[in-house]
């Protein structure tokens, strides 16, 4: 009974197992505006980070093949590492990588050891299945802190003793697939970075940050979001081009990436006329659905020295 729960945890926790490059996937990476240096530290670590590992041992390299990009929700995180396997593969001889979605959350339980268990059996036995044709393979574990909380935090109330053996498996797991399987790569993400096990930062060879976006990033997210629903309304394209979007930028300092798309929605829904016509919203709807965003998600306005 306790196999066959976690065989089950596995397999509802495997959410995606692709081979890229992937048309789905092509538009990912350059949807996400980040500083450029946040894509070429994740895109190039990773993939010096798979041959250094298949070209020289483990205790040369000292490499683990983890890759920890952290930072606040709604950053694109996530979505950079969906869009990183598709990027990866013209850097690979083949010109194939693979994506392995995992949602962590999937493997915790409240039976007792099950946790464990899952684990354990995901990490090395599940993934490294998936990936033992050699081909360049990142593993995306989204919200890592599900599964790798920090030990010395764990509260009595939580099972502490489940929490150590979850978080024992997960860095068992990378021991072991480190000299194993060097074509795997683990891409974590997490918005709680403290909430972290020492041991398992200690293993992450690139620490990514990264941050919401200045008043720049949210004018480039604007304009990247507004051009791209102008072929459905076109009038949306001009309105990219506005140069109040500035203000409307300057109004949202403080938004993450996400939220800062979904402001456009709301300006849309702010009259009657723009629902009928989204391709009629105006700059004065977007400043006005800009105030509301910040008053309604409590987002204190940073100083941004204009």
């Amino acid at each position: 009974m306790q196999r066959k729960h976690a065989t089950g945890a596995v397999a509802e926790a495997t959410r995606v197992v692709r081979v890229m490059p992937d048309p789905a996937y092509a538009e990912l990476w350059d949807s996400i505006v980040v500083n450029p240096s946040v894509k070429e530290r994740l895109l190039r670590g990773t993939a010096l980070n798979l041959r250094l590992r298949a070209d020289l041992p483990f205790e040369t390299t000292a490499l683990h093949g983890l890759i920890l990009m952290h930072g606040p929700p709604g950053t694109g995180k996530t979505t950079l590492a969906r869009g990183l396997a598709h990027q990866l593969a013209r850097f690979t001889s083949s010109g194939q990588a693979r994506l392995i979605e995992i949602d962590p959350h999937g493997l915790m339980s409240a039976e007792h050891g099950e946790s464990q268990k899952a684990v354990t059996q995901l990490l090395t036995e599940h993934v490294p299945r998936l990936g033992d044709d050699g081909m360049a393979t990142v593993v995306l574990l989204d919200e890592v802190e599900s599964m790798a909380i920090a030990r010395s935090e764990a509260s009595l109330a939580a099972n502490p003793a489940d929490v150590h053996r979850a978080t024992d498996a997960v860095l068992a797991a990378l021991d072991s697939n480190t000299a194993d399987y060097a074509n795997l790569v683990f891409v974590a993400t997490s918005n709680f970075v403290s909430a972290l096990d020492e041991a398992f930062l200690s293993r992450a060879d690139v620490h990514i940050h990264v941050p919401a976006p200045d008043k720049s990033g949210i004018v480039k997210i604007l304009k990247h979001a507004l051009e791209s629903m102008s072929a459905a309304y076109p009038g949306l394209g001009d309105l990219a081009c506005n140069g109040g979007i500035e203000r409307v930028a300057e109004r949202l300092v403080g938004a993450d990436g996400r939220r800062v798309r979904k402001t456009i929605m709301e300006a849309m829904a702010g009259r009657q006329e723009t629902v009928l016509d989204p391709g009629s919203t105006t700059v004065d709807d977007l400043l006005a659905a800009a105030d509301r965003v910040m008053e309604d998600g409590g987002i204190e306005r940073r100083d941004a020295g204009y």
